[in-house]
């Protein structure tokens, strides 16, 4: 009989815990980045997210695909390494458990410290929840401030999907969406009910209050998605699309078919938080058909 609950375990290498439902739903995160690198809901053995076998999987190197955790910049939008520091940093296991439901539930945590200092000179808490049970994931990203002066940050759980082919997909909840276009740098608003995805597509739509469904083409082996968030006010949806994907190093060529990036971030209006305050994010993947 496999083991319930959270266990230590390695991933290429890296430390890393995996969770277990009573259900057999699964999930694996590493402990650099508080990094989740897998998700197989209750009876499935499909794995939901991408994850780029390129990937270098090396300590102080951004793993490419699943879900990094994007803290405190979004991008290149401040003084920082692209999307900040936390997604190398080494977290800890702060705290695990199989909920009254038969859940799997681990907590990570990353303090900030000297050399975080040197960089962003403020104090903090970051915490990362991840629970699985049958068909969804639940993850829950909560930052405290520890010091005395306002803390302001941006930040997202960069959640990259795994698709059977990303040209048969359709991203189903952003119309009549305000969207900044970063292939040409333009803010635009869309109108078409669904979002297909035809070329190079990075978007970041502000202020998005509905769920959002991802679907397949008809007889697509993967089902249909449904994307929850709180907490976090936009969405970010990525592909680099051929060209560029050819050009990053951590991908394969032909990559960017099987992914798709539907992100739940916190960039238009960043969070600013005097000393003693909490912000918390939350982001839900529950596969509905």
């Amino acid at each position: 009989m496999a083991i319930t609950g959270v266990s230590h375990t390695s991933f290429h290498g890296l430390d890393a815990v995996a969770l277990r439902a009573v259900d057999g739903a699964q999930a694996i995160v590493t402990l650099q980045g508080a990094h989740l690198v897998s998700w197989l809901p209750a009876g499935s053995a499909l794995e939901r997210l991408y994850l780029s076998p390129a990937s270098a999987f090396a300590k102080g190197q951004a793993i490419r695909g699943g879900v990094p955790v994007v803290f405190p910049q979004f991008s290149n939008r401040g003084p920082l390494p692209n999307h900040g520091f936390a997604r190398t940093c080494a977290w800890q296991l702060q705290h695990s458990e199989r909920g009254p439901r038969g859940e799997a539930l681990a907590v990570l945590r990353l303090d900030d410290d000297a050399q975080m200092r040197t960089v962003w000179p403020h104090a903090f808490v970051l915490e990362l929840g991840v629970r699985v049970l049958g068909d969804s994931l639940t993850l829950e990203l909560t930052c405290t401030n520890t010091g005395a002066a306002s803390m302001p940050f941006t930040c997202a759980l960069h959640t990259y999907l795994r698709v059977a082919e990303v040209s048969n997909v359709a991203l189903e909840g952003l119309r009549g969406q305000a969207y900044w276009d970063k292939v040409d740098g333009l803010d635009k608003s869309q109108d078409a009910e669904l979002l297909v995805i035809d070329g190079e597509v990075d978007r970041v739509y502000a202020g998005v209050r509905q769920d959002l469904s991802l679907h397949e083409s008809p007889g697509a082996t993967t089902g249909a998605l449904r994307i929850a968030q709180r907490g976090f006010d936009d969405v970010v949806v990525w592909n680099p699309g051929a060209q560029r994907c050819a050009m990053l190093p951590d991908m394969p060529v032909q990559g960017y078919r099987q992914m798709l990036c539907v992100e739940a971030a916190r960039i238009a209006q960043p969070v600013q938080l005097q000393g003693g305050q909490r912000w918390q994010g939350t982001q839900q993947l529950r596969v509905s058909g």
